[in-house]
Parts: structure tokens; C-alpha cells; sequence
């Protein structure tokens, strides 16, 4: 009873807007509110210059739906109509082309993944040839993963035939939830059967690992709905499986997080019962928790590198891939020089109207300082290995007592341990990660958020 008591009380504390740290300084705190395109040039050239023996991370963001899930967070063009494939295709090609323009030789290319939008909206054909366009201009590493995300209803054998024989190895799919209520609300109708066909599909065909990503916090959502949703996935053995917290920010997204009433949205000790039980269901089948969201057999990749401690995190999430610079392709997507980010225009015919005159079009970003690498680098340790040591690091003496004095109280609350300037994130605390890593946040310390700007924490 004691338990449960410190447990809520820790939940109603600690469930406060946060971000979720794919990038430092997060997207909101970016200084370049305007990118200059030739600055943004000149950082790539140099992290070209200094590219490690990782490589190169390359993420392609195709952002066509057929029909708009109210759930959906992501920058996304909703069209029936399938002539937009090809002439996005070429704008994509030509800016792959100025990105190489930036390197002295053929790029290394680690990992490709394919983001969106709905990928599987493109037709295989147009699928082949942008990819077998981008791989010949690469050298292709030998550990290079390759992957996308493919929705379950018009994912077809011949999507994945045609990924597969490219050099995909992995599929991620997106379920959300199986209950029709709950779909019906999220404007998302995919029965199990097309799931399972879909799952089936890429483990005959050969992909190594397969995906399913739930959602806990959806409108009638109900712990018995929950468990339904888990069995079936469970059940399929997906080697991985994300489990994402609904994040409602309206006032981001607009219409379609608009599309419900709010009051059918799982309170904040509703929506926590959801998170415990699926995650208990997960454990019990023998899943490993992984970082933040997700869970994989103890045999895929992803739960080798958290057990070897060698876990990354960047912009698209976990993975096992160290590579210090991602270029994003694309309408809205965002590029790593590990010196900086920059993000592309949001709207498809503003993006291939810059790519056509012949400028990378991106519209915002930010130039790392020396203490934003600093601080960037802890909490990537804390989101990864769950532990950072403030006693190595550059940042000056008076930051670092800055850091330690806020994490004091949550080391009363059993969310750290500090060994001298050595932080380790108990297990308790990994569920309140976000907010851990908010104390080293020095942007999010000089200008707290006066309006609502990221979703709560748990």
C-alpha cells in the first residue's frame, strides 16, 4: 500500500510538460529562427569532414497519407491521388543530390530509414527507384540497417518484396490499438487479420525484425481494451514493439487532435493503469525494456546494444546505429550535422519549389555551442545508459553545482543516485527519464515555457 501511495504521489509530481529529448536543444529552443542556407551548408561540410568510421544516417521522410488519423503527430499531406509520387520523388533525388555536393567522397551510409506520412502509400516502383538511386551514390557499410514503416492496410508482398531485395531488414508496423471503438475515434480501421497478414508476410519474405507500435492514452481507451491489444500483439512475437504515450497537443496539430471529445481521453490515473498494465503484459512475455517506449526479445539488436550499453538516440528515436550526422530528406524533416540541425519547409510545394532553384531547403535550426555539445552529451548518456558523470565533463564549475542542486530533490524521491558528480537513474526513475534530463536543460532553465509546448511526461 506504501508502495502504491509513493508511486502516485511521484506520478502526480512529476506528470508535467517535458520534452522528449530526440534532439539537444530541443525544437522549441532553437536559436536560428531563419536558417541561412549557406551556413547551414558550410556545418555540413564540416561534419562531412570529421564523419567517424559510423557513417552516415539518412532519413527520408514521405509524408502522403490516404486518409488523416486524429491521433497522428506527425507533419503529414493528406491526397487520394497517387500522381504526387513521382514528382515528389525526383524533388527528394535532387536534394539527396546537393547534400552530396557537401562531401568529398562517396558518403558511408550506416542506416536508411523510411519515415512519414505513410511510406507504403508510394507504389514499389517508385519505392525502387528512389532507393536504388540513393544506394548507388553510397558506400554501403556492412552492418547497414535498413528499415520503414509500413501500414498494415496497403502494405502489399510486393512492398516488402521489393524493400527486402534492396537491403530492408526491418518493417515497423503501426497498430495503435484493436479495439473498433477506439479506432473508430482515431480514424484508424485496420482489423487484426490485416495486421497479422501484414506481420506474417515479412517474416516468410525474411525481414530479421518486426515492429508493431501501440499507443496507451487514446480516446475509450479502457484497461480491459489494453489488454486485448497487447494479447494480439504478444501473440504475433513482433522482435520489437513501441509502446507510445498519446501525446494531445492540440494546440500543435490543430484538426485532427481536435477531431474527439476531450473528455474521451483516459484521465491521468487512467492513462497510467494503461502504461502499467501493457508494460506488465510486456515484461511477463519476455520482453526487455529498452530506454524510453520500447520493448524487444532479448535476442533482437536493439536489446543486445542496451545490454553492451551501446544505445544511441537521435531523431528517430533508440538505436543501435552511433552515427554523429543524419541528413533528412524531405518535406519538414530535420538534419544532424552533430554542429547543428536544420529542419526543411513543412508544406510539399514549398519543399520541391526550393529543391527545384537549387537550395536545401530548410527554414529553421540551430548552431551547437560548445555548451549545448556539453549538455547534449549527458543527456544523451542518461537517455541511453541511464547514468552520466558530471565529474569529466567541460561544462564550467558553477553549471555543474547548478545541475546537481536541482537533481537533489529527486534524489529524495528516489529518481537518482548521486555518487559525488556521478548520476545513476534508479529504476524508478526511468519512468521519469524526461523529466531527469530537464535539470541539465540550460535553454529550458533561462526561458521556462510561458504557453503550453510539449507533451506531459508520463
Amino acid at each position: 500500500m506504501t508502495c502504491h501511495l509513493h508511486a502516485d504521489l511521484l506520478y502526480r509530481k512529476y506528470d508535467v510538460q517535458a520534452p522528449r529529448y530526440t534532439s539537444y536543444p530541443t525544437v522549441p529552443f532553437w536559436k536560428e529562427k531563419e536558417m541561412i542556407e549557406s551556413d547551414w551548408r558550410n556545418s555540413v561540410r564540416k561534419g562531412a569532414k570529421t564523419e567517424n568510421e559510423n557513417g552516415v544516417s539518412l532519413y527520408i521522410h514521405l509524408p502522403f497519407c490516404e486518409s488523416l488519423c486524429t491521433f497522428c503527430g506527425c507533419h503529414k499531406h493528406i491526397t487520394k491521388r497517387h500522381e504526387v509520387e513521382q514528382p515528389y520523388i525526383s524533388a527528394v533525388l535532387k536534394e539527396w543530390q546537393l547534400y552530396l555536393a557537401l562531401f568529398d567522397e562517396k558518403p558511408k551510409l550506416s542506416e536508411l530509414h523510411l519515415g512519414g506520412g505513410t511510406p507504403t502509400f508510394f507504389s514499389p516502383e517508385q519505392l525502387y527507384d528512389l532507393i536504388s538511386s540513393i544506394l548507388s551514390s553510397c558506400e554501403i557499410m556492412d552492418e547497414c540497417e535498413m528499415s520503414f514503416e509500413g501500414h498494415p492496410n496497403n502494405t502489399t508482398s510486393d512492398h516488402l518484396r521489393t524493400l527486402f531485395n534492396l537491403g530492408f531488414r526491418r518493417v515497423s508496423f503501426g497498430v495503435q490499438d484493436y479495439d473498433p471503438t477506439v479506432q473508430q475515434a482515431i480514424n484508424r480501421i485496420q482489423p487484426f487479420e490485416k495486421v497479422k497478414r501484414a506481420h506474417d508476410e515479412s517474416k516468410r519474405i525474411g525481414y530479421q525484425s518486426v515492429s508493431h507500435d501501440l499507443v496507451f492514452g487514446l480516446p475509450f481507451q479502457t484497461l480491459a481494451k489494453i489488454e486485448v491489444s497487447v494479447a494480439k500483439t504478444v501473440a504475433l512475437r513482433p522482435e520489437r514493439i513501441s509502446l507510445y504515450s498519446y501525446a494531445h497537443v492540440p494546440w500543435v496539430k490543430g484538426v485532427g487532435q481536435r477531431g474527439y471529445d476531450e473528455n474521451a481521453l483516459p484521465k491521468k490515473q487512467e492513462k497510467r493503469a494503461l502504461y502499467e498494465c501493457a508494460k506488465s503484459m510486456l515484461l511477463d512475455a519476455g520482453y526487455q525494456e529498452i530506454g524510453m517506449d520500447h520493448f524487444a526479445l532479448p535476442t533482437d539488436s536493439m536489446a543486445i546494444a542496451e545490454r553492451k550499453g551501446k544505445l544511441h538516440r537521435n531523431f528517430m528515436g533508440y538505436t543501435t546505429n552511433t552515427t554523429s550526422m543524419i541528413i533528412g530528406l524531405g518535406m519538414s524533416a530535420i538534419s544532424d550535422s552533430w554542429f547543428g540541425y536544420a529542419q526543411n519547409v513543412k508544406t510539399v510545394a514549398e519543399y520541391q519549389q526550393q529543391v527545384e532553384s537549387g537550395e536545401i531547403p530548410v527554414f529553421r535550426g540551430h548552431f551547437q555551442s560548445d555548451e549545448d555539445m556539453a549538455l547534449r552529451q549527458h543527456i544523451l548518456d542518461l537517455m541511453c545508459v541511464y547514468t552520466t558523470d558530471l565529474g569529466t565533463t567541460s561544462l564550467p564549475e558553477s553549471h555543474v553545482l547548478q545541475i546537481l542542486e536541482k537533481l537533489v530533490p529527486l534524489e529524495k524521491d528516489e529518481l537518482v543516485t548521486m555518487e559525488g558528480k556521478r548520476i545513476l537513474v534508479t529504476s524508478t526513475g526511468k519512468i521519469f527519464i524526461r523529466n531527469i534530463c530537464m535539470c541539465f536543460d540550460a535553454h529550458l532553465a533561462d526561458k521556462e515555457p510561458s504557453k503550453r509546448m510539449f507533451s506531459t511526461s508520463v
